[in-house]
């Protein structure tokens, strides 16, 4: 019974409490115990079952009481190591953040909590949520719990940022998880890991109380095995918040409103700006089984233009450092954090900083400060800016002919471990089909396609119009019936 409770979605663990047939705290000691025996995918950075058993405790009491808290009441999930959460850890994969204990809780995570979800534990990331691959942090990379098939046991990177979000969910060792989205850190770990990943429209769930790393970009959304399930987690997660001037004023809809209604009748459209050099036979042959498979389901699949999408990738590695060098600006030893002593103020900061962030952070840090400083920031800032314009404006276009965009979600299956450690900009491609959603502020979803040759999870990547989620998961979710995906990592 224990092993079976790992199995179970949001919906059906919902389901199963409020029939009676297990409890809260037995759902929950299965995932603790579960998360104990898969300590070596380094999935969290601080477990909380303490917590999670208190907070399992007062959902059984709820219920008993003929009470709920809502549609997560009692279901155990992983927190991206992102979020703010009071009185517990939260060091966003990084050393200089590894001390800091926040007093306040960040606006998803507390929506999160009155839900009357579980709070396994503080999922592991990229270090402020840079990178592809999740090796960047500082409390070490993260392992998919997938493999290859034919005997090749080489440990593989779950992506990033939200690779400990993925790997958990992917692994059984959390029923969901929440991530954050800046390029690509929902979709394309949770097409390495075979799960289901949304990035929302960008002002639909708060920002505030997640650490920042690009302000104009940064969207947190929920990671989970079924569309059903980022739908129903969504629900809680969404709606506007006065404390965050990013944050849209939109009532919240029924986001499951349309699963299940098929796509009969809908228009998507293909770009033939994303069929790009070099990309693996096995990423074509997906893309375009998951067109075939919405056009046997009643969709007119038709091609479109984005001709500005072969800038969006340089376009974001501009827009996005110039942000997080302003964003990282706080960290300096004196308010909160790690602190480096020095001889004086200057070598306070300098020593902090050095010993704090990690060699991407600065990377990204220095590229940004460059583009931002005197005498570049027309050339390269401002006009990165104009071009984001651009591709906005190619979407708005393809959107008044097509009711959602279908795409591969990353040009590769999961990579092995250290395989392009060394080669920034190899790790910066992996993005190539998710930024321009991103730049654009559109809501974005990853839905598992297939295995590839080795046996990997590929993942097919649907986009929307501006705050039509309700659109986009309808759409995942027959594309997510015709594929039938049931593989799962050995061993999970």
């Amino acid at each position: 019974m224990m092993s079976a409770l790992t199995d179970l979605t949001v919906a059906a663990a919902r389901a199963g409490l409020d029939a009676g047939d297990f409890s809260a705290r037995e759902l929950t000691q299965a995932h603790i115990d579960a998360m104990a025996r898969h300590r070596t995918l380094n999935a969290f950075v601080t477990e909380t079952p303490e917590r999670a058993l208190a907070d399992a405790d007062a959902a059984d009491a709820r219920r008993a009481r003929g009470e709920s808290a809502g549609p997560m009441d009692g279901v155990p999930i992983a927190m991206k190591d992102l979020f703010c959460t009071a009185g517990i850890r939260s060091t966003a994969g990084s050393h200089i953040l590894e001390p800091f204990t926040p007093p306040y809780e960040s606006t998803v995570s507390g929506k999160l909590k009155a839900g009357g979800s579980v709070l396994l534990g503080k999922a592991n990331l990229d270090e402020f949520a840079m990178g592809s691959a999740n090796i960047t942090s500082y409390f070490g990379p993260v392992t998919n719990p997938w493999v290859a098939k034919d005997g090749d046991n080489r440990q593989r990177v779950p992506g990033g940022s939200s690779g400990g979000s993925a790997a958990a969910v992917a692994a059984r060792i959390a029923i969901a998880a929440t991530g954050t989205d800046t390029g690509g850190s929902i979709r394309q770990p949770a097409s390495f890991c075979g799960i289901v990943g949304l990035k929302p429209t960008y002002g639909r769930c708060s920002r505030w109380g997640i650490v920042a790393f690009a302000s104009s970009l940064d969207q947190a959304g929920p990671m989970t095995r079924t569309v059903e399930d980022a739908a129903i987690m969504l629900q809680v997660m969404a709606g506007h918040d006065p404390k965050d001037s990013t944050s849209a004023p939109y009532a919240t809809p029924n986001f499951a409103e349309k699963l299940g209604a098929g796509v009969k009748g809908l228009k998507i459209g293909v770009p033939r700006e994303y069929r790009v050099d070099g990309m693996p036979q096995e990423i074509d042959r997906v893309w375009n089984q998951g067109a075939d498979w919405l056009r046997a389901q009643g969709a007119e699949v038709v091609e479109i233009g984005l001709p500005h999408t072969k800038y969006a990738l340089p376009t974001y590695y501009i827009i996005a450092p110039a942000e997080a060098s302003s964003n990282l600006a706080r960290y300096d030893g004196v308010r909160y954090g790690l602190r480096v002593d020095g001889g004086d103020l200057k070598e306070m900061y300098e020593n902090t900083r050095a010993e704090g962030f990690g060699a991407e952070v600065k990377r990204r840090i220095m590229i940004g400060t460059y583009v931002l400083s005197a005498g570049y920031y027309d050339a390269y800032y401002l006009k990165a800016q104009k071009v984001r314009s651009l591709i906005l404006r190619d979407f708005t276009s393809a959107f008044e002919q097509v009711d959602a965009i279908l795409t591969p979600t990353a040009p590769s299956a999961a990579f092995v471990l250290g395989e392009k450690q060394d080669d920034p900009v190899q790790m910066y491609l992996n993005d190539v089909f998710t930024v321009p959603a991103s730049m654009a502020g559109l809501p974005a979803i990853s839905v598992p396609g297939g295995l590839s040759d080795e046996g990997l999870p590929l993942g097919l990547h649907l986009i929307g119009r501006p705050f039509d989620e309700v659109t986009l998961l309808q759409v995942a979710s027959a594309l997510e019936e015709a594929a039938g995906f049931d593989a799962r990592p050995a061993g999970f």
